[in-house]
């Protein structure tokens, strides 16, 4: 025994978002750029094994046990019968691939009464050249197919899910990578393109009038929801209306008032809401950039930020010690710490806490204090008492990789300098050493590891390097290691 304590180990289980794999891909297509693809998806997704078909039959004989997702153009599909590949494809992700200028920017409805055979897929993304570009998007499309399997098929247990609503292909096959390389394997993300679909997705129902005085949560999954995003424009009875957007948003202001909410419009009418979220006017210079900032500041993906009504930063911790100290200091009785613990309070009723503590790799504590609704003083004991309890764990908490424990960063280091490559392989994939990582306190470096998407050697080694740069950081820091 090396140090003390270790006798009690606690074992670290990681969480993994997605319990099925999209494990084969097939492409179907006359571009050429989306057929090299293929090199791209293997290379970033390297459990993922892809075909590049060219014969229409030889598609619709496919047959694979595993989770799988095919990926056609226009053309493609619209020759095919979807039917006969769903057939012999019980795991399927059907996506269309669309270069069609029309289908970028156009609702369901217009789009299905045009191009007919459109209807037939899952989910449509815009391809196209420069931002478009396959090679920039094709990654994010077997993601968000692989979420939409997970979510629809496999949700048995607890998710954590990016709920997206905009009608155009366009937008959203731009913000996708973006989104994906902020929460990596932390959440899912849900895409919806009109208001009915967006009730069904959240409440079980269709109409607003049978969601009832308090939703029932085994039918919809916005309980599982951490962040809407959402247009103000988009069909709510087959017709463009302000309204849908408007009325999606009070109603998820209303029910699950925790949820944050993004309006992403220029629309004046988004305006109107901005007492509720964030407005970002969509497709103006830098609003990814923006997009990004909010999303880590205010969903917990990023630091445990908070602010006062009018939005201004008033403390902010990088990990749970931070939040530590921040819960001690608003125990002093001074205007500062009643000011805090106003603050806290209101945090704690909206499941700011718990949020946070669920993306940094907290489930259980997230899960004690998502239920709990006190005030005052007996808040902070209740918050502090759990806090400082988790903090008492950390050392005790060692990451297994085969036979290997490890307890500190130092150790990690050592051990991946010797690791197999294939070995290492899925603990980066599904985020274990990430999410690990945040919960020893150690942030930063989660999240440069969370997007790498390699393999073999040139994996280890870029895990290796980035572990070597911030061991030392962290060492001038004076952070222990």
């Amino acid at each position: 025994m090396n140090k003390a304590g270790r006798m009690k180990e606690i074992p670290f289980i990681p969480r993994i978002i997605n319990p099925v794999r999209i494990k084969r891909a097939v492409l179907f297509t006359a571009d050429a750029q989306v057929r090299e693809g293929r090199e791209i998806l293997e290379k970033r997704i390297p459990w993922l094994k892809t075909e590049v078909l060219s014969d229409p039959e030889a598609v619709m004989s496919v047959s694979f046990p595993e989770a799988s997702v095919f990926l056609f153009d226009d053309t493609a599909l619209s020759i095919l019968d979807t039917g006969r590949i769903r057939a012999r494809n019980p795991d399927a992700v059907i996506v269309l691939l669309s270069f069609q200028t029309y289908i970028h920017c156009s609702p369901p409805q217009a789009t299905f009464q045009r191009y007919p055979f459109a209807a037939a897929a899952d989910l449509t993304f815009a391809v196209g050249r420069e931002e478009l570009a396959p090679s920039k998007i094709l990654v994010s499309v077997v993601r968000a197919a692989e979420d939409l399997l997970n979510i629809e098929k496999y949700s048995k247990v607890r998710r954590y899910i990016f709920h997206l609503v905009d009608d155009e292909p366009r937008w959203f096959s731009q913000f996708l990578p973006v989104l994906y390389d902020i929460i990596g394997q932390r959440a899912d993300v849900r895409i919806t393109r009109t208001y009915e679909e967006s009730l069904k997705f959240l409440f079980g129902v269709e109409e607003e009038s049978r969601i009832g005085d308090t939703p029932d949560i085994s039918q919809g999954h916005g309980d599982d929801v951490v962040c809407l995003i959402t247009d103000i424009y988009f069909p709510k009875k087959d017709e463009l209306q302000s309204d849908a957007g408007r009325n999606l948003v009070r109603l998820v202001n209303r029910y699950y008032p925790h949820v944050p909410v993004i309006i992403a419009s220029k629309s004046a009418a988004a305006h109107t809401l901005s007492h509720i979220g964030f407005v970002l006017p969509k497709g103006d210079p830098g609003s990814l950039e923006k997009l990004r900032d909010y999303i880590l500041n205010i969903t917990g993906l990023g630091d445990f930020l908070i602010c006062d009504q009018e939005a201004n930063e008033i403390r902010r911790a990088k990990d749970i010690h931070g939040i530590c100290r921040i819960l001690q200091e608003a125990e002093n009785d001074s205007p500062d710490g009643l000011r805090l613990r106003d603050l806290l309070e209101d945090y704690g009723q909206r499941d700011k806490f718990s949020t946070w503590l669920y993306m940094h790799s907290y489930p259980e504590l997230g899960d004690r204090l998502r239920p709990r609704r006190s005030s005052g003083q007996r808040m902070l004991t209740l918050l502090r008492r759990h806090f400082l309890f988790e903090v008492a764990r950390l050392e005790r908490i060692p990451l297994l990789i085969q036979e290997k424990r490890i307890f500190s960063l130092q150790e990690l280091y050592l051990a991946l300098q010797t690791l197999e490559a294939d070995v290492l392989q899925p603990y980066s994939d599904d985020d274990v050493i990430s999410s690990w990582l945040d919960r020893k306190g150690y942030p930063e470096l989660a999240e440069e590891l969370r997007p790498i998407h390699d393999s073999g050697l040139d994996l280890r080694q870029a895990v290796v390097q980035i572990v070597e740069k911030w061991l030392r950081l962290y060492r001038e820091r004076g952070c222990p290691v």
